[in-house]
């Protein structure tokens, strides 16, 4: 059982914050969508999709301890872009955000010595670690290959390989 408000509040901010995720690269999805870049616009989908299922994790943990995991409204989102490399510098600042939260929820739960939801929190921060990682990946090969066609191109077609499961 949660018995601490301050952590059960604290939960319920990162449902927001994983929500607020799915619906970010929702909306990177669709403008990748509409702009040619159809790779990235499947692998944000999918992002898109992890991102809820993390949300999710998160709303049964609260209500499996005798918390009530609420829902709380959006900030508005921004769904216009210049470049498909700003779309993924910004989900690699946004991941660093959440990674931040993450870890200071982390922190309340071993200040208020929650061990169930401190433990329950070390898959997010092994789950963080990859994120940043994954993003930095893709950030460092579109540097690489630059803004031109083909180097568009290939990075796209990447993405989508990686979206169905073969990159």
């Amino acid at each position: 059982m949660i018995k601490n408000k301050k952590i059960e509040q604290a939960l319920i901010g990162q449902i927001k914050n994983e929500e607020h995720s799915s619906r970010l690269y929702m909306a990177m999805a669709s403008w990748c969508h509409a702009n040619g870049f159809h790779g990235a616009s499947k692998y944000l989908f999918k992002q898109s999709d992890e991102e809820r299922a993390h949300m999710l994790k998160i709303v049964n943990y609260v209500n499996e301890r005798g918390g009530h995991a609420t829902l709380s409204e959006l900030d508005n989102l921004t769904d216009n872009y210049k470049t498909l490399i700003e779309v993924f510098e910004k989900i690699l600042k946004h991941e660093e955000f959440i990674t931040t939260e993450i870890n200071n929820l982390y922190e309340e739960s071993m200040k208020s010595k929650d061990y169930a939801t401190a433990t329950f929190i070390q898959w997010f921060i092994t789950e963080q670690l990859e994120e940043e990682s994954t993003f930095q990946d893709i950030l460092d090969k579109m540097r690489m290959t630059g803004s031109t066609p083909g180097g568009v191109y290939w990075i796209d077609r990447e993405l989508a390989m990686i979206a169905a499961g073969r990159g």
